[in-house]
């Protein structure tokens, strides 16, 4: 645990020191996103642009690094343990990628649709059975979604056949 909170540590004070746009707490065992952290990270905030949580045991994302990371471009956080994301992602209207690959959704977390600037989505390795793929079809920046390896059911298969402006990669084998 020591070792875990060192990491973390060294890797806050280093976003800081060297005025990065990166904030990096992959692989630190994490459970959820101390709030400590939003302290250290005050005078910085504003600068970071890609954060990624990747490779932890997080459960919840806070809504507060919504609020908080207001220039957040980037959020990475694969491979944890999450099954919903809080409302305040849709404050995040820079966002342009999020990486949610390898977690316990079951339902597509629909408040992504309302982010304007979102370019790509990754929810491959979930549970999901349904996409929103009028919702989709309305968000003006989306490029690509990828939703291998869930369940999709039959009739979210056929209505991804449907003209698209975004490429969809997926795999009927769930």
């Amino acid at each position: 645990m020591a070792e875990a909170v060192a990491k973390v540590a060294r890797r806050i004070n280093a976003t800081v020191e060297e005025g990065t746009d990166t904030l990096d707490l992959s692989d630190c065992k994490l459970i959820g996103f101390p709030d400590g952290v939003f302290k250290l990270l005050v005078s910085v905030a504003e600068n970071i642009r890609v954060v990624s949580l990747a490779d932890n045991e997080m459960k919840v994302v806070s809504s507060r690094i919504f609020a908080t990371f207001t220039q957040l471009r980037e959020l990475d956080v694969h491979c944890n343990v999450l099954k919903k994301l809080p409302d305040a992602v849709a404050d995040a209207e820079h966002l342009t990628s999020i990486n949610l690959a390898n977690n316990r959704f079951s339902v597509f977390p629909e408040k992504l649709t309302e982010i304007r600037t979102l370019e790509c989505i990754n929810l491959e390795g979930n549970s999901i059975t349904e996409i929103p793929m009028e919702k989709l079809l309305a968000m003006p920046a989306l490029k690509w979604i990828n939703v291998k390896s869930n369940p999709l059911d039959q009739d979210t298969l056929t209505a991804m056949q449907s003209p698209r402006t975004f490429d969809i990669l997926f795999s009927n084998d769930a």
